[in-house]
């Protein structure tokens, strides 16, 4: 299996290619050397392929390699980590004993650590925003395909519409390769938490939210009056106990704050060089803790903002003291979509959900480079899609090893039908965002992945070229935009096909006036033999009326089976989207697929 990655740390253990076999034979990739980076050296049994992408890059700039537009090693090696750390989450191979300074201390793996990985450096340091071009992309993905990729893990995106060249280029260079039979995972984005803010939304695309671990880090905050605040951050010590200090925009700038601990809200600019011993940062938690190492930087909420304000303002000299995190897995912690996590709907296409699934990405531990400030022995903790994204990477490689004939819609659809819509531990998932709330599938799709589940579902919902270009038809796209997508001239037909009708593993109606009725197709991968019965969870004021009710599969033949789905609306206003959800259950296997549906009585277009 080989897996996509934007740069690598090649001398990072966790590229060892120990208990490797010989590179397989099928693949045609290679190791391209370049600066620090001696492809006989760095490549092994492990790291297989390592290439770079500089011409679209050097075009933008003026053609030359210029040190002070382009801060980066020119070769595949990653100058920030952000390569090398995806890499690990999905195929790096058993480190053990491995921490964070002692934070989040155990073996570090990928999801499939015996896979083969290769590299595909498109990104770059530099100075201009997002530095990746849509040629070197492009490329990228050509190359990839043509070497012989099982999974492309792209652990990047665009913003829609203002980029919608890249994203364009994406989602062409993405179809090829779902054409040829390889799975491409891509991340939702770091948008969140408002709505239409999802990323990488083709519906070729497996595309993952982020979620937080069973796994915090406890720190306390002890204020001068005894009072104890318990809150999460990174601080790796050692303790420290000093003053207490409080700035905001109308403050003395004369305030003293020389070895102080300084509470600041988030309007105010922390002031740097001062000799301040550290920070308490109050505002909305939109991020998870941030790795400062030695020097204190903890961020609360505006609760425990003001309660720290409250107590600096009724003493004369405010203290504090601050200890050292600590690692508390399980309980209590639960389970969250983190607030950076992009949600749906998706704006392009708002009948496809969007993310599909959930993956954790929040404070995962995992290789860096070691220029990262930020590292302990070449080891880091990073937040993002980007970090979640590789998780279902890894999953994936190893379901196709256990079905190698499944297509990428059917280990899509495998790994959302059988995600979980509550914490491995039967507790809720709650959202984060301006206030915390219970998730829905704008939030995490399907659910929360479950890779023990998803190695049987019972039955799949399964797509092929002609869906994808029916959702192309359907979608609004004209004949020319879908040939440049086909590589092929072709025609829509007409009357065009309904998108509701494309066979996602969901069900998302964004404007249903009085009632509709869509179709679905599932494919039998269980027993030859099975019965499904239908098991409704309606939206709020909807009816869903499925026909027919059971699912009768007898024969090997007859694997596949299409039903119907009538929903109609009770609300006799306009609603926001309400969801529910459609199982199928031969009381061994249930296989759910969430449903969104917004009523909309009258098309009325917001005017803010």
């Amino acid at each position: 299996m080989m897996f996509v990655y934007v740069g690598i740390w090649p001398e990072s253990k966790v590229f060892n290619d120990q208990g490797l076999g010989p590179v397989p034979k099928r693949w045609r990739g290679k190791c391209e050397s370049g600066e620090q980076f001696n492809a006989k050296i760095h490549c092994n049994k492990k790291l297989i392929g390592a290439k770079y992408y500089l011409k679209g890059m050097l075009d933008l700039i003026g053609g030359k390699f210029n040190r002070t537009v382009i801060n980066d090693f020119k070769s595949n090696r990653d100058t920030v980590g952000h390569g090398t750390h995806t890499a690990t989450i999905a195929g790096g191979s058993f480190i053990p004993n491995v921490s964070f300074y002692g934070l989040a201390s155990g073996t570090v793996r990928g999801g499939a650590p015996r896979a083969r990985i290769a590299s595909y450096k498109v990104c770059w340091n530099t100075m201009l925003d997002g530095g990746c071009t849509t040629a070197d992309i492009s490329k990228a993905f050509d190359d990839a395909i043509h070497d012989g990729v099982d999974v492309l893990s792209v652990s990047l995106g665009a913003a829609v519409p203002e980029d919608s060249e890249v994203v364009d280029l994406m989602y062409i260079a993405g179809f090829h390769a779902v054409a040829k039979g390889i799975p491409v995972v891509a991340a939702a984005g770091n948008d969140g938490p408002g709505a239409q803010t999802v990323v990488n939304g083709a519906p070729w695309f497996l595309t993952v939210a982020a979620t937080t671990l069973d796994r915090s880090f406890p720190t306390n905050i002890t204020l001068g009056n005894k009072q104890t605040l318990l809150v999460e951050s990174l601080f790796t010590g050692p303790e420290i106990s000093t003053g207490l200090a409080f700035l905001d925009s109308k403050s003395d700038k004369n305030v003293d704050v020389k070895g102080k601990i300084v509470l600041v809200f988030k309007q105010i600019t922390p002031i740097i060089g001062k000799g301040v011993a550290g920070y308490i940062f109050a505002r909305e938690l939109d991020n998870p803790v941030s790795p400062c190492g030695a020097f204190p930087c903890i961020s609360v909420d505006y609760k425990l903002g003001t309660a720290i304000l409250q107590y600096i303002r009724s003493t004369r000299s405010p203290t504090v003291r601050i200890s050292v995190a600590t690692t508390l897995n399980g309980l209590p912690a639960t389970t969250k979509v983190p607030a950076f996590s992009s949600r749906g709907p998706y704006s392009v296409s708002p009948a496809i959900l969007k993310p599909d699934l959930a993956a954790p990405g929040v404070s995962i531990l995992a290789a860096v480079s070691p220029l990262d400030p930020e590292q302990h022995d070449g080891f880091g903790i990073l937040s993002g899609t980007s970090m979640a994204t590789p998780v279902v990477s890894g999953i994936i490689a190893l379901l196709k090893s256990l079905h190698p004939n499944w297509s990428p819609a059917a280990i899509r659809s495998a790994l959302v039908t059988t995600a979980w819509r509550t914490s491995p531990s039967g507790d809720p998932i709650f959202a984060e965002g301006s206030n915390t709330k219970l998730a829905d599938p704008f939030d995490y799709g399907g659910g929360l992945v479950n890779p023990e589940k998803a190695a049987k579902p019972g039955l799949v919902y399964d797509m092929g070229i002609e869906d994808y270009f029916n959702y192309m038809c359907s979608a609004g796209y004209n004949d020319s935009s879908i040939s440049r997508v086909l590589g092929k001239k072709t025609k829509c037909q007409t009357p065009q096909p309904s998108i509701l009708d494309i066979n996602l593993p969901s069900i998302t109606i964004p404007n249903l006036e009085n009632e509709v009725t869509l179709t679905r197709t599932v494919t039998n991968v269980g027993p030859i033999k099975s019965v499904y019965k239908a098991v409704i969870e309606p939206p709020l004021g909807i009816t869903l009326t499925v026909n027919p009710t059971t699912l009768v599969f007898n024969s090997a033949a007859k694997r596949t089976l299409t039903f119907s789905v009538k929903a109609k609306t009770s609300h006799k206003v306009n609603t926001g989207y309400f969801f529910g959800s459609l199982t199928w259950t031969d009381g061994v296997h249930n296989v759910t697929i969430p449903v969104s549906v917004k009523t909309t009585i009258i098309m009325i277009e917001s005017m803010y």
